[in-house]
């Protein structure tokens, strides 16, 4: 019975000293040496290097020229693509049916696809008069409130990049005119932790954002909740950012991320 048990738990033994190299390789994107990641994660550099080569001739790392390994394209591809957004669906949805419940406003899931955003999952309104969305629409990231809030949490380098090929054309006139302005926007977002578009996409809307953090501290989506001006008035602004932002947090805690 002794032995049956050991090895049960042998094959665990490995997937955890696995999932340790992935984590430290994930957090270190400029890559690891191997004696690094024996040292990051405690595990005999012999068995790490089993490992990193079977991950490598799996084609789930690579080596570069300096003989480091780096997360390939296919792991990249299994954390980013459809598979993890369909995780953040499911994680979401019952906070997000929460929040436009006690809001009885239409409330927005997005992230960030290319340089727009990608609703994910929209749960409408009860009111008739409601702001219309759709899964699987994109909007742009420099006049939506779930875009701001993207860029406003991304590393300053990738937001740097985006921010070089955002266009403001005046959808409406209250819609931010240029980079200057709008990159003022941002750090008023990060000040205050939400986002608003104030009649910047559709006359006659309003939406609050906030951003959804992973295990790491990344931004890895946003929620919104967006209403006619006639009943999302400036002075109930606060009280709706107030309600976003908690569901945002309860999300990013799903998410592995502790405030």
């Amino acid at each position: 019975m002794i032995r049956a048990r050991e090895s049960k738990s042998a094959p665990v033994g490995v997937v955890g000293k696995v999932l340790r190299i992935l984590e430290a390789l994930d957090a270190s994107p400029t890559g690891l040496q191997l004696r690094e990641i024996a040292q990051q994660t405690c595990v005999n550099k012999s068995t790490a290097y089993r490992f990193v080569a079977h991950l490598e001739s799996e084609g789930y790392l690579l080596r570069d020229d300096a003989g480091a390994y780096v997360v390939g394209p296919k792991l990249a591809r299994l954390g980013a693509g459809i598979a993890y957004h369909a995780t953040l669906r499911k994680v979401s949805r019952p906070v997000a049916v929460a929040l436009s419940h006690s809001t009885k406003e239409t409330v927005n899931l997005g992230v960030l696809d290319g340089h727009e955003v990608l609703y994910l999952d929209v749960i409408e309104s009860p009111h008739s008069f409601r702001m219309a969305s759709q899964p699987g629409m994109h909007r742009p990231l420099s006049c939506t409130a779930l875009g701001k809030a993207l860029l406003a949490f991304l590393p300053a380098e990738l937001r740097e990049e985006l921010l070089l090929v955002l266009t403001f054309e005046r959808a409406t006139p209250r819609r931010i005119p240029n980079i200057a302005r709008f990159e003022k926007e941002l750090v008023r977002v990060v000040k205050q932790g939400y986002a608003i578009d104030d009649q910047e996409t559709d006359m006659g809307a309003r939406c609050v954002a906030a951003p959804i953090l992973d295990e790491s501290g990344r931004v890895a989506a946003a929620i919104s909740v967006s209403g006619p001006i006639t009943r999302m008035s400036r002075d109930r602004i606060h009280a709706y950012a107030l309600a976003t932002k908690k569901a945002a947090r309860a999300i990013s805690a799903q998410l592995g991320h502790s405030h």
